[in-house]
């Protein structure tokens, strides 16, 4: 079912009409909805009363894109058109969200939409009543996202029994490894195939014979990346993708949570990342490195990250033949609630704003204009549907990152061949409810656990991070670095993170 383009009565599905007609009563006339809104009504048939225009504010993440005045005109435009409503949004640049996002539900402000994340604590905050309970909205008002919408997303969605969010409808995967530079190789006799770490060596060893100038591996000043992806190769789980010191088997019925330090084979790869220091893939002094742009930049010929990370830069430079090589063991897909979006507790219109979402999700022109703008003055489309912006200075893509769709998500011109082919690859290993993709939506609450949080961020950072790069001795290191992480709490730790696990697939 679409929502018409009228401005008045707007239809909704059966459900949504019983919802309505409970709600009307036998007298048969227009009664105010059960969210306590003033502003939306409904009309005898059960349809969505739009007579009164409204202005929906929206709160979203990320710094405001360029020429966005031109995207508002347009997207307004068609709101008028279909919904009687207007949009207001409202950026939280990334210099500020950390500070700024979470008191936007303890200030009592009114506003409508906001874009939430588990990276941004939903949970937390949908459990201290930041956002409005979506049982009867979601359905009632946002009928064919609802419809869409898979019944993992919707269990991710849930928490203490009920809807507090609306989650993205894009696929989004555990899938990680290297991203490097074919025509740094090309002539060299290398079979161009990079499955496994040996495979890494080989082709760092040849990147340091033919381009001495360059740094094999993008490696500075942040954590490591060469654990993380080591251990997901080998077929383990992180408890939480933050603290990447704790692991689980998603093979196992019961898994038992492990630490790097007490796992078997964590001697043998810093023995190989001692040999890879020797061999000099990365700087001596890389943790005091702030350059983290050495791959984009010409100066790194590998680097590791997303199949999402690898399309922007093979658009990014096109001359490169830049590659992607997944190396997880085990892909699954990354919770639907990393992306989200949230009703206030605070909205006036909240019928109003599902219906606004509904639209946007479901309908290719209201899409486009939000997060692509004005066709032939912001963007243009090939005949693939590929998009691309005109002029990367006056304009940019939008940041609704919660609104992105399979079906509605454009791919950008200059996307690589295989990028579609590798997606729909992890997509078809998938199997619900097995090994990592069962655990899927678990999310590791660290709220009794905060102070041993922060204390073992900051022992893994003083000392992981260093043993990681093999810049400590392997041996005395590990031992220092375990009796450290105890010492700040991991015990505790692991402890809480096992009570989760278990309730966790208890309830599964």
């Amino acid at each position: 079912m679409k929502f018409k383009t009228v401005k008045r009565g707007i239809a909704l599905g059966t459900a949504a009409v019983m919802t309505m007609g409970l709600l009307t009563g036998c007298g048969g006339k227009s009664n105010t909805s059960s969210s306590g809104s003033s502003s939306v009504q409904t009309n005898e048939d059960g349809s969505l009363n739009t007579d009164k225009e409204v202005e929906l504010v929206m709160y979203v993440i990320s710094d405001r894109p360029a020429g966005q005045d031109i995207v508002d005109a347009k997207v307004n435009e068609i709101l008028k058109e279909k919904l009687n409503c207007t949009l207001k949004i409202n950026w939280i640049g990334w210099a500020e969200y950390a500070n700024k996002y979470p008191l936007l539900f303890s200030s009592g402000e009114a506003f409508d939409l906001a874009y939430s994340a588990t990276w941004v604590n939903f949970t937390s905050l949908a459990q201290k009543g930041a956002f409005k309970n979506l049982d009867e909205l979601w359905p009632t008002y946002a009928p064919d996202n609802f419809a869409a919408t898979s019944d993992t997303a919707k269990e991710q969605a849930t928490v203490s029994g009920h809807y507090y969010c609306v989650p993205t409808q894009l696929a989004t995967y555990t899938a990680y490894g290297p991203i490097y530079r074919g025509d740094l190789v090309e002539g060299s006799g290398w079979d161009g195939v990079m499955e496994n770490y040996e495979d890494i060596e080989e082709y760092c060893d040849i990147i340091k014979e033919t381009h001495p100038e360059m740094e094999p591996l993008d490696q500075y000043s942040a954590e490591p990346e060469w654990s993380y992806v080591y251990m997901q190769n080998q077929g383990f789980t992180t408890v939480d993708k933050g603290l990447r010191y704790m692991w689980f088997d998603p093979s196992e019925e019961n898994p038992k949570v492990f630490t790097m330090g007490e796992y078997e084979g964590t001697p043998e790869f810093l023995e190989m990342m001692a040999r890879w220091n020797e061999k000099g893939f990365f700087s001596k002094s890389a943790l005091s490195d702030t350059d983290s742009q050495k791959f984009q930049n010409g100066k790194a010929a590998l680097r590791v990250h997303n199949i999402d990370t690898y399309r922007t830069q093979a658009i990014l430079n096109p001359d490169w033949d830049i590659r992607f090589s997944n190396m997880v063991k085990d892909v699954a897909h990354l919770p639907f609630t990393q992306d989200c979006m949230v009703i206030s507790n605070t909205s006036k219109n909240p019928e109003r704003a599902l219906a606004f979402w509904n639209l946007l999700t479901t309908d290719q022109e209201m899409y486009d204009a939000l997060m692509y703008g004005v066709e032939g003055t912001t963007y243009t489309l090939n005949d693939k549907g590929e998009f691309a912006i005109t002029d990367t200075d006056l304009y940019g893509e939008g940041a609704m990152w919660c609104a992105r769709s399979d079906k509605l998500t454009r791919n950008q011109v200059g996307t690589p061949d295989d990028y579609d082919p590798q997606k729909q690859a992890f997509e078809q290993s998938i199997t619900a409810g097995q090994g990592t993709e069962r655990f899927a939506g678990f999310v590791f609450d660290t709220s009794s656990i905060e102070t041993e949080i922060a204390a073992c961020s900051n022992v893994a950072q003083q000392y992981w991070w260093p043993l990681e790069l093999a810049y400590t001795n392997s041996e005395t290191g590990l031992a220092e670095y375990t009796e450290k992480m105890k010492a700040a709490g991991l015990d505790k730790i692991v402890a809480e993170a096992q009570k989760q696990l278990d309730a966790y697939v208890a309830s599964h």
